[in-house]
């Protein structure tokens, strides 16, 4: 860095984004990767890691270039930096090859701060040649995870970007995520050439966000019931697997009274693309999706993000959790899991053209996810712990709040592994469940298994509890569904030893989820809304909707709910107070600085 600029980072921090003081290692990062140094963040969602490139951008002479994978995440960063006076746009599919051409030529005139470009597009001989034309300050790329071809949303086209620094080599690198395990970590630095980088590691841990794994009965109806009791009214993400799920979740919520929109890559590109401006721009909309929707969706107030099946590694299930409560406001990450979840994701693990080294490793993550769902302990500490981090008891995970109870489910683990056995491994969870409470149903006489002498030695439990067993049993590794055989339980070698005698098994008791008292709604940031005066944060709700739609922007690029919220609490009186609020920073203070005192005293 210019030792002229070397007190710049804070005073641009305040003056250009409206924030008084860094977070954590922003600022040792802001001064590395502006000093011409290569970096590798690892930082949660909404932890700031876009400040971590596009303040050295500012500080550093040229133009810096920041590779993202969605249009999404582009158009939404560019209309937040316009809004802040700086120089940015993007360049993707959506131009035409005259807004290209423009593009270009402000680049190779130095007119731009940051340029947004897809790795596709990044690549081609065309924009290579641009780069050599002109003057670079460095290249940011995000979502950096994507470059693992065992990550959960590996990208082929990132596994290119090394010729970055074979071609610019005195132009700084920064890589981020907010996904990635040890081994993650590894290959990026690998494949991105990354060597001498240094790495920052912040905390992965949300805790703002409370985690919710429910037992998967009638699963649609536990999820309206959790949005009806804790979220209603309150913008939200569901995931399902299938297009046709979310066709159907979608429709059905609506039915019952929810402002649900389906989106998945089958819709039409208009109605899909309809569907995304009303979830970012609209407020209280809950979006049914497959996990393609979310990925650099910048939208600070999503309260909920629920799962309706089973994500296939904690990775994934991090990344799209993460995108509740970006905001810092209490958050919830739902999901309803169930044997079936496991069936579904073994299936697709062998049917997968992947070589035997990826499915290995596949069915390596699944079983950690498995490990997740069915602790006994806090779920945070689980899962900060697959990232490396170690935690203490959070308070605030179902596991935390409503400790479930560990009972001895050796005899009954032996039950269902002998009727596995006695009944040829041919069968699923429903039918062993009537072998084993003695019920004499149709297939149970058509096989004669009511003549097995485990028929009816598990009456003792009910149906949920068999259900139950028959899942912890596949998720602690001693069945093995078999989709080829319509989701039949196989025994594995580890089932043996339970068999002998030789094994002790402990299972989880899986009671009834009580209700709990509702939370602050449609994203309110604890302590500062609650001090708000309602009726101004309304009027300046209102207002910032109108600016909005004018400028065909969403909502939160004009301001966040917490600067509403700072504003309706403080009622600055004059420009220098209003100044002082987070997130205004000169420029739009200088647009919008005359509308807010006017709606305060108002």
């Amino acid at each position: 860095m210019n030792p002229a600029v070397d007190s710049r980072p804070l005073q641009l921090l305040n003056t250009v984004f409206g924030h008084p003081v860094f977070r954590g290692a922003q600022s040792a990062i802001v001064d590395h990767v502006a000093g011409g140094g290569d970096a590798l963040v690892l930082m949660p969602t909404g932890g700031g890691k876009s400040l971590c490139y596009q303040l050295p951008a500012l500080l550093r002479e040229g133009t810096a270039l920041v590779v993202s994978p969605l249009i999404a995440l582009m158009q939404d960063q560019v209309a937040a930096l316009k809004q802040l006076g700086v120089r940015a746009t993007f360049l993707n599919s959506t131009l035409d090859g005259r807004e290209v051409n423009a593009v270009e030529r402000a680049l190779r005139a130095g007119e731009l701060d940051l340029l947004y470009v897809a790795p596709e597009r990044l690549m081609m001989p065309r924009m290579l040649q641009c780069l050599a034309d002109s003057k670079l300050a460095l290249f940011a790329i995000d979502e950096a995870h994507c470059v693992s071809q065992w990550g959960h949303d590996f990208r082929p086209e990132y596994l290119q970007l090394s010729v970055l620094h074979e071609r610019f080599p005195e132009v700084p690198r920064i890589a981020l995520t907010a996904t990635a395990d040890p081994q993650t970590r590894t290959e990026i630095v690998r494949r991105l050439a990354l060597d001498d980088a240094r790495v920052f590691i912040s905390s992965f841990d949300r805790p703002n966000i409370r985690y919710t794994i429910v037992d998967k009965q009638d699963a649609r109806a536990q999820l309206l019931r959790f949005i009806r009791e804790d979220h209603d009214g309150d913008a939200g993400i569901v995931y399902c697997l299938s297009r046709k799920k979310v066709d159907e979740t979608a429709a059905w919520l609506v039915s019952h009274g929810v402002r649900a929109i389906p989106y998945h890559a089958g819709m039409d590109t208009a109605s899909r693309t309809a569907n995304q401006a009303r979830f970012q721009r609209e407020e209280g909309i809950v979006v049914v999706a497959t996990i393609a929707f979310g990925m650099g969706i910048d939208k600070p107030d999503v309260r909920f993000v629920a799962h309706l099946d089973l994500p296939r590694s904690i990775e994934g299930y991090y990344q799209e959790t993460g995108r509740a409560g970006r905001d810092g406001a209490p958050a919830d990450a739902w999901m309803a899991y169930g044997l079936g979840d496991v069936v579904q994701q073994r299936r697709m693990i062998d049917q997968s053209e992947g070589s035997e080294e990826f499915r290995r490793v596949s069915v390596a993550k699944l079983d950690a996810l498995l490990g997740l769902c069915e602790t006994a302990g806090c779920r945070r500490v689980r899962l900060l712990d697959y990232f490396g981090e170690a935690s203490v008891p959070c308070g605030n995970c179902d596991t935390c709040l409503e400790p479930p109870q560990i009972w001895d489910a050796t005899d009954a683990a032996r039950k269902a592994l002998s009727c596995i056995y006695r009944t040829g491994q041919r069968f699923g969870a429903v039918h062993l469940t009537d072998v084993l409470r003695g019920r004499v149903t149709d297939r149970v006489t058509q096989w004669s298994h009511d003549q097995l002498n485990v028929f009816g030695i598990g009456a003792d439990l009910d149906e949920a509890a068999w259900r139950n067993v028959f899942r912890q049993l596949a998720a602690l590794g001693y069945v093995r569904p078999d989709h080829e055989a319509y989701g039949a339980l196989r025994l594995t070698d580890a089932s043996r030893r339970v068999l002998k005698g030789d094994e002790r098994v402990e299972m989880r008791h899986v009671v009834a989820r009580k209700g709990r008292a509702v939370r602050s709604r449609r994203g309110g940031i604890a302590g500062t809304e609650a001090a708000a005066n309602s009726g101004l944060l309304e009027r300046l709700k209102h207002w910032r909707m109108e600016q909005a739609r004018v400028q065909s922007v969403p909502a939160y690029v004009i301001f966040h709910d917490r600067t509403l919220a700072e504003i309706a609490a403080v009622q600055p009186a004059d420009i220098t107070a209003l100044a002082a609020v987070s997130g205004i920073g000169a420029k739009k203070l200088e647009r919008y600085g005359s509308a807010l005192l006017e709606l305060v005293r108002g």
